[in-house]
């Protein structure tokens, strides 16, 4: 039996093994219908030059590595892997879930696109610092929370209403940090990210009301599918974007339980606000 174009499409991102695959736009007007049993890829193809490795193995700068050039590309090297896991995930979403909504389905294909470009622009100014994709190690942090994406409810809990709910405030941390060290093309293409995520974070914070039904509130819906060590803590940053997540849709009731919540590192450390991060150097963090 011939593969759909969606599964064709998705299991090339997951399973290619150059930046081609990963980076390849999705077809216009892609079919989203697939009636082949679920696939659950458990790691993804990668060029040789983007193994992945462990975190033990691979260290970021702390945000005050922004001032140092070398620092910096290691930063925006940590963040275009980021969004190399999101595009290979939301792929692998699709192979998973081949019974989802098509609007669901059609979602996961847009916010595809979305990724790619963000990761070209983290790769354009890795490359004008004078660096290349895979210069350093990286490693599959996104890709360890398998285990967390059991259904598409869970899906948009830990991506959408973790991951990329804390870019609300890791996007603007950053792009705050390469304006202070007179960075501002990095800035703007940060700016461009964090545009995009609210969008991302909306699909997730809509998709949760729409599979969690009415029985709970989004807050207890979200807190119900959700499992450590994802959760509220990892959902947001230590400077909140109260802003950012009333225009990506979150009622009232929510924004203040997730601004009640004090930010955590994977590590299960506090996280420090921009200024104090801004105003010395640090070890360095994992990815």
């Amino acid at each position: 039996m011939t593969e759909s174009a969606v599964r064709a499409y998705a299991r090339r991102i997951v399973c290619g093994d150059t930046l081609a695959c990963k980076l390849m736009p999705p077809p216009a007007a892609l079919d989203v219908t697939d009636g082949e049993p679920a696939l659950r890829v458990a790691a993804p193809g990668r060029p040789p030059e983007l193994p992945i490795a462990s975190s033990r193995d691979v260290r970021v700068p702390p945000l005050a590595g922004f001032r140092d050039p070398a620092q910096r590309a290691r930063i925006l090297h940590a963040l275009a892997n980021h969004e190399l896991q999101a595009i290979e995930l939301f792929a692998w979403a699709l192979l998973a879930f081949p019974d989802a909504p098509a609007s669901f389905r059609r979602g996961l294909v847009a916010i595809i696109a979305d990724e790619q470009r963000h990761f070209e622009l983290y790769r354009a100014r890795l490359a004008a610092l004078g660096h290349a994709i895979g210069a350093f190690g990286v490693t599959g942090h996104f890709w360890n929370k398998l285990d967390h994406l059991a259904t598409p409810l869970a899906f948009v809990c830990a991506m959408g209403l973790t991951f990329e709910n804390a870019n609300l405030d890791f996007a603007g941390d950053y792009a705050r940090a390469a304006r202070a060290c007179g960075d501002e093309a990095t800035a703007a293409a940060l700016d461009q990210v964090h545009v995009d995520e609210i969008r991302h974070v909306h699909f997730a914070y809509v998709w949760l009301r729409r599979l969690g039904g009415d029985a709970l509130s989004p807050w207890e819906t979200y807190l119900a599918n959700i499992r450590p060590p994802l959760g509220p803590s990892r959902a947001r940053g230590a400077d909140f974007d109260r802003a950012a997540r009333a225009r990506a849709g979150f009622d009232p009731a929510f924004i203040a339980a997730l601004d009640a919540v004090s930010a955590t590192r994977p590590s299960g450390q506090p996280r420090q606000g921009t200024e104090s991060k801004l105003s010395s150097l640090g070890t360095t963090d994992p990815e």
